[in-house]
């Protein structure tokens, strides 16, 4: 029976099921160029309004992985497990997790993106880093991950060549919201790096891609799902994105606080959620008989984040770029900060620079959102509630309208939130 896309998408706009042969094909044949990009735009679109069934994510899932090469970690000795999260405002805990799991004995091979709109890039902050490069060929990847134990770097090209393509996509056609779109790019990309064990961060709040805990628990159900049906042990975390985590948003400035939690300070949140993760990761890889806190607390993540820098030419000890103009924001009135808005933090931090509109615009890694103040603390007028910082001072007006109403005073304090708000798996 001869496929064509036409049929593929009229299948899935009038609220059919794709057959495995079907998924197949469209995947291989938009990976080659033969499916034009206005062909999987519209599919695309079908997927987001009349979704997928657990077959079909998964096959949709396994041809993504089928489209390029798989890492083989074979000849890593440490037991294996990654992380992901799926993108909040002040998300660092890449940085200060991956040497302190790595610490604690396990091989972490964390394969991070860029940052786009108001979400920051895990690689876009480290490369705010003198000298380090985000590039590793497969060899250097498995060298380091064999020595170190810890990696934090691009994909590489061959690895799902159909998410690449279908990604890019996505952003620029409403349809990144698609739940087994966003499951299968994480998951095909994971599952390809040949990971062991996999822990899963899905953020929920204003400031996250999921807004409600109902579509969050779906796409932490079906990630989960996916990675055992490819023998990968893997469990997730819904965490809260309404307010931003930590007191830094953007680049350079996230760095330094991440530097502060493995010299053993830094916010509570982000120390939180660091060794929350950090045992989860330890005990899918079999190793939760090591207490994270200790190892952190003893200096050897620090240790370990100064060997990954270093392995991947950056200078640890070399000082971060800062910016030129630092406007203040202030309280106009007496209070407590019931909440600050992680949407409203995470769009001042892009207006300053700190992110990009698209993926080949560049970044500031000097520019950035630091916060003074969090929910539940007391306020008086004139008191500073935030930083912004950029090196372009017309940049900050911008800034300011997306800034100032994420700041929210009553007069009395709201209930407190819990940071991790569920496990699933």
């Amino acid at each position: 029976m001869s496929i064509n896309a036409v049929d593929v998408i009229r299948t899935k706009r009038d609220g059919g099921t794709l057959s495995d042969a079907q998924i197949d094909w469209v995947l291989d044949a938009y990976t080659k160029g033969v499916v034009a990009d206005e062909q999987m735009s519209a599919l695309a679109m079908a997927i987001l309004l009349r979704g997928m069934d657990d077959r079909e994510i998964a096959r949709w899932t396994a041809a993504m992985i089928a489209s390029g090469e798989r890492l083989d970690l074979s000849a890593v000795t440490r037991p294996t497990v990654d992380k992901h999260s799926t993108g909040g405002v002040g998300d660092k805990i890449t940085l200060p997790l991956t040497p302190l799991v790595a610490a604690c004995g396990a091989a972490v091979p964390q394969l991070s993106g860029r940052g786009l709109g108001h979400t920051g890039g895990t690689l876009d902050k480290l490369e705010s880093i003198p000298g380090w490069r985000a590039a590793l060929s497969n060899v250097e990847f498995v060298e380091q991950l064999s020595t170190v134990g810890a990696v934090i770097c691009q994909a590489g090209e061959g690895l799902a060549p159909a998410d690449r393509k279908l990604y890019a996509l996505r952003d620029v056609t409403g349809t990144v919201e698609a739940i087994p779109l966003i499951a299968s790019s994480i998951m095909s990309k994971k599952i390809a790096e040949g990971t062991g064990a996999l822990v899963l961060d899905v953020k929920v709040g204003t400031g996250a891609f999921m807004k409600s805990s109902d579509d969050a628990r779906e796409l932490a159900r079906t990630m989960v799902e996916l990675g055992r049906a490819h023998g990968v042990n893997t469990v997730a975390l819904l965490t809260d994105m309404n307010t931003p985590l930590g007191l830094t948003v953007g680049n350079a400035i996230e760095v330094q606080e991440s530097l502060e939690v493995l010299a053993g300070g830094g916010p509570a949140d982000v120390v939180e959620l660091t060794l929350a993760l950090a045992r989860e990761m330890l005990d899918a890889a079999g190793l939760s008989d090591v207490d994270p806190e200790a190892v952190l607390a003893s200096g050897q993540a620090m240790d370990t984040w100064r060997e990954m820098i270093r392995a991947q030419d950056g200078d640890p000890d070399a000082p971060m770029a800062a910016a030129k103009e630092v406007e203040v924001l202030r309280a106009t009135q007496g209070g407590v900060v019931s909440a600050v808005d992680a949407m409203g933090i995470g769009l001042a931090a892009w207006r300053l620079g700190a992110g990009r509109a698209r993926k080949e615009d560049p970044v500031s890694f000097a520019a950035g959102v630091v916060l003074h103040k969090k929910p539940g603390d007391r306020v008086s007028p004139g008191d500073v509630l935030a930083e912004l910082r950029t090196d372009e001072p017309g940049r900050i007006a911008s800034a300011l309208e997306t800034a100032t109403p994420a700041f929210t005073i009553e007069s009395l304090p709201r209930p407190a939130v819990p940071l991790i708000i569920d496990r699933i798996g």
